[in-house]
């Protein structure tokens, strides 16, 4: 962690000194750019094919346990074996992957669809934790932050960006259009991540998968603050993000519809997220720059402002509302997201820092897949789409009480 007295890089010259750095951040722009015009398309598609929400909530289910299923494997592997060539690897096996959504045409597909979007996010479950560990093998203490902020940054623009231009592109020209540009995204990807250059990691080859797979649990248990931070995105995902997913569908396909199956207006709500998700972090940051208390305390407000998007969407009012309170969600979420992700790269020691990351990636889709499900099977049951958001937006509020009165425990014992 920087100390006091040392200025985080800015986020050009980071992205200009550091050619690593420049070259993982390329490949994420693009690969990025075409997650969304597959999310958009596969949702679209679901919706258009079977006109269940139950469905959807399933396709969402998949997305989360297909990396569930193996973030544990995909730590170890972060651990042991070469990031770099995992990460083009993935990319690789990605694109073959993507380009089989082409083959689903009609409602007797659908099994397609769903065996098509576990096996490309179980392969992805292998890229993330690689892509977190790597942080910083390839930057200086100065650099971290800023670096793990271009990175959040960069999702949310290529959400916001590709989520426009995927839901423009499927509802325009056709959701196998998205389907196509996303397999050539993961292409282009792989390209640009063979320039990176790793420094040697002599812990690639001191222990074996099977031996160190407890570490990082055990590590975990010992230090009960570090899981404390590795569970906010679980608490995200089943409490802000992953079932709202869900809900999103039902808003663009029932209620404010634009384009084929809706998929325009679920675009913009993406788009909008993405926005969303861009600003939180870089406006938190400018107060709480690298500073350890600073990130926690911000942490509890991300949550209250995500619980407060959602109370704004839940009444329906119209499009520009539900916008509105989109753009407040995400900004919420995304703080949490970004600023547990930076505790966890200033404090997780390098030779366990894959399976920390495989860990939290595996409670974060075990949870959101429960999340998307329950709140798909909400949706179908009761008509009243306001009264299953205006829950939603509750929820929140217990990860933010239950962080808050540890951090008062833990200052309290810090103060003894």
């Amino acid at each position: 962690m920087p100390e006091p007295d040392e200025k985080p890089i800015g986020y050009g010259a980071l992205i200009r000194r550091n050619k690593n750095f420049r070259w993982l951040w390329l490949g994420q722009v693009v690969s990025m750019l075409g997650d969304w015009f597959n999310m958009i398309g596969a949702a679209a598609l679901m919706g258009k094919l079977t006109g269940s929400d139950f469905a959807v909530g399933i396709l969402l289910m998949l997305r989360m346990l297909g990396p569930f299923a193996v973030a544990p494997l995909a730590g170890i592997c972060a651990d042991r074996f070469n990031r770099k060539h995992i990460l083009i690897v993935t990319d690789i096996v990605r694109a073959i992957t993507v380009f089989g959504f082409l083959f689903v045409r009609d409602a007797g597909d659908i099994w397609l669809l769903y065996t098509l979007t576990a096996l490309l996010l179980a392969v992805s479950g292998f890229f993330d934790p690689a892509r977190n560990a790597i942080l910083p093998d390839i930057t200086t203490p100065q650099e971290l932050g800023t670096a793990n902020t271009i990175g959040a940054i960069t999702w949310s623009a290529m959400l916001a960006l590709g989520a426009a231009i995927g839901g423009v592109t499927a509802g325009v020209f056709g959701i196998h259009t998205a389907f196509f540009v996303d397999g050539c995204t993961f292409l282009v990807s792989a390209v640009f991540l063979l320039g990176l250059r790793l420094p040697k990691r002599p812990m690639e080859r001191e222990k074996s998968g099977a031996a160190s797979k407890p570490k990082a649990l055990r590590y975990l248990l010992r230090h009960p603050d570090i899981l404390f931070i590795a569970l906010h995105k679980t608490a995200i995902a089943f409490m802000l993000s992953a079932g709202f997913q869900v809900a999103q569908v039902k808003i663009a396909k029932d209620y404010f519809v634009i384009g084929d199956g809706g998929a325009l207006s679920l675009g913009v709500m993406y788009c909008v997220n993405g926005i969303g998700c861009a600003l939180g972090p870089l406006l938190a940051r400018r107060w709480t720059g690298d500073r350890d208390i600073p990130l926690r305390v911000s942490i509890v407000f991300g949550y209250l402002l995500g619980a407060l998007g959602v109370g704004i969407i839940a009444p329906l009012f119209n499009f520009p509302t539900v916008l509105l309170g989109e753009l407040v969600r995400s900004m919420g979420g995304a703080t949490v997201w970004v600023f547990s992700t930076q505790l966890l790269l200033q404090t997780a020691p390098n030779e366990i820092r894959g399976r920390v990351f495989g860990t939290e990636l595996a409670c974060y889709m075990l949870m959101g897949g429960i999340g998307t499900i329950i709140v798909g099977a909400l949706l179908d049951v009761f008509p009243n789409t306001h009264l299953v958001l205006w829950g939603m937006s509750g929820m929140p509020l217990i990860p933010a009480l239950l962080w808050g009165l540890w951090q008062m425990q833990r200052n309290a014992r810090q103060s003894e």
